[in-house]
């Protein structure tokens, strides 16, 4: 696999003391999240470490889950302002969002599948000029990419079906672009909504029975929270379909087209670091993923009798056999 390139701003130190030198307390901060992030938080460790910061040695950081529990993240985002932590990592959109309702002087290092602008986290990705800074990912932003490469694997299907979160902020964003893209190729849409867990079995029965052969699930933290799920039942009904990112195709999907997320989290510990250090979060430009990876799973193309177009195949990253 290449090794992934991104656009990070590399200036020198600004004097922003966030945590004074001559401070001996050690540090806390906190690291808030939708979804679980634990298979991530080695590459994170690993970068912060690198920038000079061992947990446990000269940092402390307090992990909170919200378990997929989009509710709880304003009180548990309120938590972690009330206690006056002096940074806090938003590992996705719905927990920068909320950090940001709790406290508009609360400083971010958000991981985010957005655009941060759009989103009213900063002001522009060049210069934040504000107290929130981090990383954007555009995952969101790859629908129409993801369209066009699931046509390529079934050009005869004249309906292409869609699985959206609506509680997911970019939602109509990702709803307009996956009509742009489907417009733009002749084929129609078919758009199935999930809000909660209990809602995939009906949902894909109802794609089933509307004969949906192509389908995307669209990018949401909801979504990677319930893979399995998701991933088994596209297998039961025998629908091919395309994914976020890897994760997905390693654990039994057809396709994905995405950032790597372990690097994204490697560049999130650089930018706590640094932060940690003195840098100012205004000064900090917005990094963004630069490359992508598009993966497929022979297994499960063979597994529903499907043809992968060599020209598609040639274009993949990785291949899983």
């Amino acid at each position: 696999m290449k090794r992934r390139e991104f656009i990070a701003g590399l200036g020198g130190a600004a004097v922003w003391p966030l945590v004074g030198r001559t401070q001996q307390q050690m540090p806390t901060i906190g690291f808030l999240s939708l979804n679980p992030v634990d298979n991530f938080l080695t590459v994170f460790r690993q970068n912060l470490k690198a920038v000079g910061y061992v947990e446990g040695h000269n940092v402390s950081i307090q992990y909170t889950s919200a378990q997929g529990r989009f509710d709880d993240l304003r009180r548990l985002a309120t938590d972690l302002v009330d206690r006056k932590v002096p940074l806090i990592v938003a590992g996705d959109i719905a927990s920068a969002l909320a950090v940001r309702a709790a406290s508009s002087d609360a400083i971010i290092v958000f991981l985010v599948g957005a655009d941060p602008v759009k989103l009213g986290l900063v002001n522009s990705l060049n210069r934040p000029n504000g107290n929130a800074t981090g990383i954007a990912w555009f995952i969101a932003q790859l629908e129409a990419k993801r369209i066009g490469l699931l046509h390529e694997l079934r050009p005869d299907v004249p309906t292409v079906a869609a699985l959206l979160n609506p509680n997911f902020p970019p939602f109509r964003d990702q709803l307009r672009d996956i009509q742009d893209a489907v417009d733009r190729l002749g084929v129609k849409l078919l758009v199935a909504t999930v809000n909660v867990e209990s809602e995939f079995d009906t949902a894909f029965t109802m794609l089933s029975q509307s004969g949906a052969k192509a389908l995307l699930v669209a990018a949401s933290p909801f979504f990677y929270l319930n893979s399995e799920k998701i991933i088994s039942l596209a297998s039961r009904y025998a629908i091919p379909a395309m994914y976020e990112h890897r994760d997905f195709a390693t654990a039994g999907g057809l396709m994905s087209y995405g950032t790597n997320i372990s690097e994204m989290y490697g560049l999130l510990g650089i930018y706590v670091g640094r932060i940690l250090k003195g840098e100012k979060p205004a000064d900090l430009p917005v990094a963004q993923a630069t490359k992508f990876e598009f993966v497929v799973n022979l297994k499960t193309a063979k597994a529903l009798g499907l043809e992968i177009p060599p020209q598609l195949l040639a274009s993949a990253n990785e291949v899983i056999e």
